[in-house]
């Protein structure tokens, strides 16, 4: 009796939601935040965590109660409020245009910290952190000579993008913890002094990208922090399932991500970072091809895989837009970025 008392209790509680913020990126007088509204999961990554409890980890993560057609506030720094709807998924996004000039008010690192919030109640749930949800955009510093696009998958983060029908990034990505996983040799090093640049001081934008589903942002959020890398906006796709109606992008993900960074950061030019496993190769080219004064460098880690290797050293050999170098480890990149005065 004691047992069913406490499983009605479980099934008749209101749920705990919250507004779940990503590290996104903006200028002076735009911004671009996405964040999700969505139930509480407590989610707790300790180094010391059983492999139950990563399992229980990646449970949580995936299965998340999403909050649609719901108002989202977002205030900034001078109290002005915008308002945003949630999606179907819960996503909300702010792509606005600022009339204050918003880099007066982000820290020395370019981080801008705003406050976002449930515009009203949510029935039937209750919001957590007082309704009080902290959002973070980086603003690059006037200093910065150049920018980073780094992917994660395979290029600081070993998944195994290539194993056959992707069973190790399965492996990796959920039932491992995120403190055990190790970022590849020397990349956490190279991708600090790229960070600084070569007066040691410039605070060069680096920005994530990964093919991973936002369910993981908090996993690499803290895999990141964890391996000393630069603190950067993390970007990141939405999950979709073999039963997912709504129209896929026209472009691929990093592509899409890739130009809007462009775009948004037009004196600026930029070192992109990938592995020779899946797209990027095509998609780094591509983009290379499109902006060839925008592009510093690229930078590909190989991976181990025959065939793959054999059309990505066609490529890289063929290719004379912009340097284009594939590397066995970060210590070659570090030499060609010393040789270009990059760092």
């Amino acid at each position: 009796m004691k047992l069913l008392s406490r499983l009605k209790k479980h099934l008749t509680a209101k749920p705990e939601v919250k507004l779940a913020t990503y590290r996104s990126y903006g200028t002076a007088s735009h911004l671009y935040l996405l964040g999700r509204a969505i139930d509480d999961d407590k989610l707790k990554m300790h180094e010391d965590q059983s492999f139950f409890r990563t399992l229980a980890n990646t449970y949580k993560q995936f299965d998340s109660y999403e909050i649609a057609n719901t108002e989202v506030s977002l205030e900034l720094p001078d109290g002005t409020v915008l308002n945003a709807m949630t999606n179907a998924e819960g996503y909300f996004l702010f792509d606005r245009t600022i009339s204050i000039n918003l880099k007066e008010f982000a820290d020395e690192g370019g981080w801008l910290r705003l406050k976002a919030s449930f515009s009203n109640e949510v029935p039937n749930s209750i919001i957590t952190s007082n309704n009080n949800f902290e959002a973070e955009l980086l603003i690059p510093p006037v200093k910065a000579a150049y920018g980073v696009i780094s992917d994660i998958d395979d290029t600081i983060l070993h998944t195994g993008v290539t194993s056959f029908l992707k069973w190790r990034v399965i492996k990796n990505s959920l039932f491992k913890n995120a403190h055990k996983r190790i970022s590849l040799e020397g990349a956490p090093g190279f991708y600090r002094d790229l960070h600084a640049g070569k007066k040691g001081d410039e605070q060069n934008p680096v920005i994530y990208l990964s093919n991973s589903p936002w369910n993981l942002y908090q996993y690499l959020k803290l895999f990141l922090q964890i391996n000393d890398f630069p603190k950067g906006p993390i970007l990141l796709r939405d999950f979709r399932t073999p039963f997912d109606r709504t129209l896929k992008p026209e472009k691929p993900h990093k592509q899409k991500e890739i130009i809007n960074i462009l775009k948004t950061y037009p004196h600026l030019s930029f070192i992109l970072i990938g592995d020779s496993g899946e797209h990027d190769p095509a998609i780094y080219t591509e983009i290379a091809a499109q902006y060839p004064d925008r592009i510093l460098a690229i930078y590909l880690r190989s991976v181990k895989h025959r065939r793959q290797m054999r059309r990505v050293r066609s490529i890289v050999d063929n290719f004379e837009t912009v340097p284009m170098l594939l590397v066995e480890t970060s210590e070659q990149a570090r030499e060609h970025a010393k040789e270009h005065g990059f760092i």
